[in-house]
């Protein structure tokens, strides 16, 4: 089938371009040049849009303004972009002919619900969230604004919330491959399981890092992360050992990627140690650790 992905020139845009590549006609709309975006331009811009939706049987859209933009662009930029640009996206879309809408979404809009007081907070796709900011309040009414397409239109809308997953320190990448991060190929086999699937209707899924923990393990994981990782982890426990890292004494949320899982047939392949392999192969996405143990940093 043909896809295009907006934003296809990100991080993530770019790896599920790749992705798909291998099985479906891929095209990439971005505002910035790259050999993944085959349309380069704005995705408000409906000439180009309307060019670059010929022939496509779904929409991966991936394009908007992110956390780090907040404070940096007026708070009216994230409704204009994150809001209004996917509703006409969708819309344009409709009137194109597409099967499928993918929303890529993220896990960050849960805000303060994702760490309730004296606990680690165990998100899933029922939490209600609690934004913190204009970002995560953008992409909770965009998810709103195709929730009701879907229904208005009967078109299949799959969003995908992913968790952390940015260039950061190895000892902390590792450990929130736990918990609350994941690699960016797995988002993108995420959204490939999505567009094979097409589940009818709205529906939404967190996609992060396969966890080893439960919803009992909340307690423990804030007041004694590294007691519990040591139990159901020696692997992580191990490496860190060797590296002279320490394991962190409090971890504050979970995102439970159990129903992606079940519906999508998906599941993260990429943990700890593939943080670890990167490091050692000095992949850019991977930074120095910054957690060591202070005997180690003496010598």
């Amino acid at each position: 089938m043909k896809v295009l992905v907006t934003g296809s020139a990100g991080r993530v845009g770019r790896a599920i371009y790749i992705k798909l590549m291998a099985q479906h006609q891929v095209v990439g709309i971005d505002k910035t040049p790259c050999s993944t975006a085959d349309f380069v331009g704005d995705i408000r811009d409906s000439q180009l849009l309307n060019e670059a939706l010929q022939g496509v049987e779904v929409i991966i859209h991936t394009a908007a303004l992110h956390a780090p933009h907040v404070g940096r662009v007026e708070d009216s930029a994230f409704q204009r972009i994150n809001v209004d640009a996917t509703e006409q996206l969708a819309l344009a879309g409709i009137n194109a002919g597409i099967k499928h809408f993918v929303f890529t979404s993220t896990t960050a809009l849960y805000g303060y619900a994702s760490t309730p007081k004296g606990m680690a907070g165990w998100v899933t796709e029922e939490t209600q969230p609690q934004p913190k900011s204009v970002y995560h309040h953008s992409k909770i009414i965009a998810e709103q604004k195709l929730a009701e397409i879907a229904k208005r239109f009967n078109l299949p809308v799959t969003v995908l919330q992913m968790s952390r997953c940015f260039p950061e320190p190895a000892d902390l990448m590792a450990v929130y491959r736990l918990t609350r991060g994941i690699d960016a190929r797995d988002v993108a086999s995420a959204h490939l399981c999505a567009i094979e699937k097409r589940l009818p209707g709205f529906q939404r899924f967190i996609v992060s890092g396969a966890t080893p923990f439960s919803p009992a393990d909340c307690k423990r994981l804030y007041l004694n992360a590294a007691e519990i990782i040591s139990e159901r982890c020696p692997g992580l426990l191990s490496a860190f050992e060797q590296r002279g890292w320490a394991l962190p004494d409090s971890l504050d949320r979970v995102y439970d990627s159990s129903a992606a899982q079940l519906h999508l047939g998906w599941r993260s392949e990429h943990g700890f140690e593939q943080v670890l392999e990167m490091l050692d192969a000095e992949f850019a996405e991977v930074l120095p650790a910054i957690n060591q143990n202070r005997d180690t940093q003496a010598q």
